[in-house]
């Protein structure tokens, strides 16, 4: 008969192995995490150096890797990034990014406003939201994926009484790149603007998705160009909060090197009397074109109206509508 003295021995000696395997496991999972967090801050300050030079300044500062043990992501007290040469630049508060270990080519992060905004030929803004958030799905040599979404939007002007010059209830962008081209969608919900600006414009929701060719190479340009580039408007639609009125289109666009315009759009008019008399209080000075399109709009029911645009010359049919200045 075995004893059971000899038993718990082994027992023992099991527990013991097994406790050992996890300590290993741990300590090892550990000293990993770490030799990640440290790669990560090291990687972060090459890039940043790598940004800076040639008219272009950038900082995270005080780069720190943080989420131990589940989790690993980049913090900065504060962000900043200012090219000299566009004239752009742009400083907002913390950041914070993450990553599951499990999943670490998915990651998520929030900046912390308020943002200031300097664009050239403007004055500085200043952008205030409850909440923004990103998300991407790394890929090489670029993301599979971009998302930002914000919440409560405030834009402002820098200095001066700081009344309000656009709010949004939310706004969303979203980019992926497929092969050369660029897929890109937006939206906002319940946009306002300057009651001093547009004193009679009810709050207004928007979207867009469309398709740029040969995308990928404005990420080159610096400062950033369209001249030259074309692309396909999927739906571009802007409508009254809580109301049928709405103005959508849709075609493809091209801007030659003189920034002109050629596009073959399908636009389309929900409640035109109601669109019209919007614009009409926008736009006194054009009550009266603005009266005549929308009975125009009236009469063509459910069927778009096919807008012609030859190198900036936009023509409904055969009837000439004005000229857009070059981009």
């Amino acid at each position: 008969m075995a004893s059971s003295t000899g038993g718990g021995s082994r027992f023992a000696r099991r527990m013991f192995l097994l406790a050992a395997a996890i300590a290993v496991a741990v300590l090892t999972y550990t000293a990993t995490w770490f030799y990640l967090a440290r790669a990560l801050e090291q990687r972060t300050a090459e890039t940043v150096a790598t940004l800076n030079g040639n008219g272009v300044r950038a900082f995270c500062e005080e780069p720190e890797a943080k989420g131990y043990p589940f989790r690993i992501g980049l913090f900065c007290r504060s962000v900043f990034y200012e090219n000299r040469k566009g004239g752009i630049s742009v400083r907002a508060g913390a950041l914070r990014s993450a990553a599951q270990v499990y999943q670490p080519f998915r990651v998520v992060g929030e900046l912390d406003g308020p943002a200031t905004i300097r664009l050239p030929f403007a004055a500085a803004l200043e952008a205030r939201w409850e909440n923004l958030r990103a998300s991407t799905r790394l890929a090489h040599p670029l993301p599979e994926r971009l998302s930002v979404e914000g919440r409560q939007v405030v834009l402002s002007y820098e200095e001066g009484d700081n009344t309000p010059l656009a709010t949004a209830k939310a706004v969303q962008f979203h980019a992926r790149p497929q092969e050369a081209d660029l897929e890109a969608a937006a939206s906002f919900n319940r946009l306002a603007l300057d009651k001093r600006a547009a004193p009679d414009l009810p709050p207004l929701d928007g979207r867009i998705r469309m398709t740029l060719n040969e995308g990928l190479s404005l990420l080159d340009d610096d400062p950033l160009d369209l001249r030259g580039q074309s692309g396909t408007i999927h739906e571009l639609a802007v409508a009254i909060a809580g109301d049928e009125a709405s103005f959508a289109l849709s075609g493809p666009v091209a801007i030659d090197a003189n920034g002109l315009i050629d596009a073959e759009l399908a636009v389309r008019v929900k409640d035109p009397v109601a669109v019209g008399r919007y614009l009409a209080q926008i736009f006194p000075d054009a009550r009266d074109e603005i009266t005549t399109a929308a009975a125009a709009f009236s009469g063509l029911g459910d069927t778009p109206l096919q807008l012609r645009i030859s190198r900036s010359r936009v023509f409904a049919g055969f009837i000439p509508l004005g000229k857009i200045p070059p981009i």
